[in-house]
């Protein structure tokens, strides 16, 4: 709630994907077929874009949350006129349900959503503060990257996001920051151009 307070506040307009895997968790321990457990993954988002529309229009933050399957008795679908439209009205949109496809990620639908939506930056909030040389939980001598290209990525074999994702990002040349999701200031410091906490993919 804070990070988002603190980004509206300096002016800026925010879409924001969930994903859905704190509830069905367990999918991979179960046979359940890939497609079955892909929409069981996009029922969890659409859980969480509830519970998250909900904190943050009882903290005082105006927020939306659309869905990409029908369930109009529960969100409205995603359409992207109406999403802008909130957008430049200063309300935090909220996607759930991923693209409404199985066999895509949460990747893939955070950068098809920004392209659609016209956004200048796709944050990825997780829970390490950037792009390192190596894994830094395995190879404490990684080094954290401020600013890299796609073509280093590439080049270093740096898995940013899944490959559908990240093209979707190169052809369209949407500038990514990888970051961590913690401190509000970092993500408003990112904004300003300071990526001393975060990376900065360029295409």
């Amino acid at each position: 709630l804070e990070c988002i307070r603190a980004l509206r506040e300096v002016g800026a307009q925010i879409g924001i994907v969930v994903g859905g895997g704190n509830i069905v968790r367990g999918a991979n321990s179960v046979n359940f077929s890939r497609a079955q457990a892909d929409a069981m993954g996009m029922l969890g988002t659409v859980i969480n874009a509830i519970a998250l529309e909900d904190v943050l229009n009882a903290g005082n933050v105006p927020a939306r949350a659309y869905s990409a399957i029908e369930i109009n008795r529960l969100l409205p679908p995603f359409r992207r006129q109406d999403v802008i439209e909130q957008l430049e009205e200063g309300v935090v949109t909220i996607f759930g349900a991923g693209t409404g496809n199985p066999f895509l990620t949460t990747d893939t639908t955070a950068a098809l959503r920004a392209l659609e939506i016209d956004a200048q930056l796709l944050i990825k909030a997780t829970k390490v503060d950037g792009v390192y040389s190596a894994d830094p939980v395995t190879h404490p001598d990684a080094k954290r990257f401020e600013k890299i290209s796609a073509a280093e990525c590439l080049q270093m074999g740096l898995k940013i996001m899944d490959a559908a994702a990240f093209s979707l990002c190169q052809a369209h040349r949407l500038p990514i920051v990888v970051c961590s999701f913690k401190s509000p200031q970092n993500l408003v410091n990112i904004l300003n151009g300071d990526f001393s906490a975060g990376t900065l993919v360029s295409f």
